[in-house]
C-alpha cells in the first residue's frame, strides 16, 4: 500500500492552523555573517530563529498540525511519542492546546531543560538509555508498549505527512518575508536528522525560489542523509554520535526521503568542534544561546564548506535553543 507524500498544498493548508496558536518565527538579518563571509554589496544573510517559539524549537509546528488533524480520532485516548526532547515539548504543548494526555519516551541523558519544558505542559515521561538503544531497541519497544497497553495514538517526530507539512510552514514564512522585501534566495542551509524539518522547508523553498540551492547539514558522526544521497537510497547509521542530541536519528524517514531526494542536492557534515565554534560565534555576535543542533547549519557556512557564489540572499536555520546552561558554557569554553 503506497503512502501519500506531503506536498506544498499540505504545507499551505497547515499555515492557518499554526497561526491559530503561534506567531511567525523571526527571520533576523545577520550583518555579522555578511561581513564574515565577505559577501558583495546587495546580498544579505538571514537567520530563521525557531528558538523563539514557546518550546524553544521548530518542532512545535509539526506537532501542532499533527495534533489538529488527529484530535477527533484520538478522542479520550492518550498520545504516545518518542523524542530526543524537542518534539517531546512540542507535542506536549500541542496536547495541552487540544486537551489531550501525552506520554513521551525520552533518553535519560536529554538536557534538563527539555525535560522541564515537556513536563511544564503536562506530559508524562518514560526514559531509556540511548547509548545502548542500537543494541536493545528499547526506545521503540517502550513506545510500542505504551501504545498497546494504553490504547494510545502514536505520533512520529518526523516521519509523518502532517508533521512535515507543519514544519514546512516555517519555510512559507521565509518565502513570504523575502518576497515582501523584494529579495531573492540563492542558498538555504538547514539541519537534517529524521528529515521532517528539511522536508517541509524544502517543499516551501523550492516552490517559492526554484533556483535556490537547498543544502542539508548533519553531524559528521550522524551523516546518514549524506550517505543516503551518495547511495541513492536510505542508509541507516547504527550508532550515530554527536553533541547534537537532536540530530541522532538512525536514518531519514520513509515519507521524508522522496522529498529530500527530489529537492536537496547535497548535505554537508560538520564536526562537533565546528558546531561548538559556531555556538560561541552566534553567542558573541548575536547574543543567542543555541543548542548544538540549532547552531550546526551556521557552522557549515562559517567553515566555508560550500561555494556561496550567486546573486540572491542566504538563509540559515537556527532550529532550537534548548541547551542546559552548564553544558552550553562547557561547549563554548572548549573553543
Amino acid at each position: 500500500m503506497s503512502v501519500r507524500i506531503a506536498t506544498i498544498h499540505d504545507v499551505a493548508q497547515a499555515e492557518s492552523v499554526i497561526r491559530q496558536h503561534i506567531s511567525v518565527a523571526p527571520l533576523v538579518r545577520s550583518y555579522a555573517l555578511e561581513q564574515a563571509l565577505g559577501l558583495r554589496k546587495g546580498r544579505q544573510v538571514w537567520l530563521k530563529d525557531y528558538g523563539w517559539t514557546p518550546v524553544g524549537s521548530y518542532k512545535l509546528m509539526g506537532a501542532l498540525y499533527w495534533m489538529h488533524t488527529h484530535a477527533e480520532a484520538i478522542g479520550d485516548r492518550p498520545v504516545a511519542a518518542h523524542s530526543s526532547g524537542n518534539f517531546a515539548s512540542g507535542i506536549s504543548f500541542a496536547g495541552k492546546q487540544y486537551g489531550k494526555r501525552v506520554i513521551i519516551v525520552m533518553p535519560e541523558s536529554a538536557p534538563k531543560v527539555k525535560f522541564e519544558l515537556t513536563r511544564s505542559f503536562g506530559a508524562e515521561i518514560r526514559t531509556y538509555d540511548i547509548l545502548t538503544d542500537h543494541l536493545t531497541g528499547v526506545r521503540d519497544r517502550l513506545t510500542r508498549e505504551i501504545t498497546e497497553t494504553q490504547k494510545a495514538v502514536q505520533a512520529s517526530p518526523y516521519d509523518d505527512l502532517h508533521v512535515i507539512a507543519g514544519a514546512g510552514v516555517g519555510g512559507l514564512e521565509i518565502v513570504q518575508e523575502l518576497r515582501r522585501q523584494g529579495r531573492g534566495l540563492s542558498h538555504f542551509f538547514c539541519q537534517v536528522s529524521g528529515g521532517g524539518l528539511m522536508a517541509g522547508h524544502a517543499l516551501a523553498i523550492a516552490d517559492g525560489f526554484p533556483e535556490a540551492r537547498i543544502i542539508g547539514v548533519e553531524p559528521a558522526g550522524a551523516d546518514d542523509f549524506r550517505q543516503s544521497l551518495a547511495a541513492g537510497q536510505r542508509v541507516r547509521v547504527e550508532k550515530p554520535q554527536s553533541i547534537c542530541d537532536g540530530l541522532l536519528s538512525y536514518d531519514v524517514g520513509e515519507q521524508n526521503w522522496p522529498i529530500l531526494q527530489k529537492y536537496v542536492s547535497e548535505s554537508i557534515s560538520v564536526t562537533d568542534l565546528g558546531t561548538q565554534q559556531a555556538m560561541k560565534w552566534i553567542y558573541q555576535r548575536h547574543g543567542l544561546r543555541t543548542e548544538p543542533s540549532g547552531a550546526i547549519a551556521t557552522a557549515s557556512v562559517l567553515q566555508g564548506a560550500l561555494d556561496l557564489a550567486g546573486d540572491g540572499d542566504i538563509v540559515i536555520v537556527l532550529s532550537g535553543r534548548n541547551a542546559d546552561e552548564s553544558s552550553f558554557q562547557k561547549w563554548i569554553g572548549e573553543v
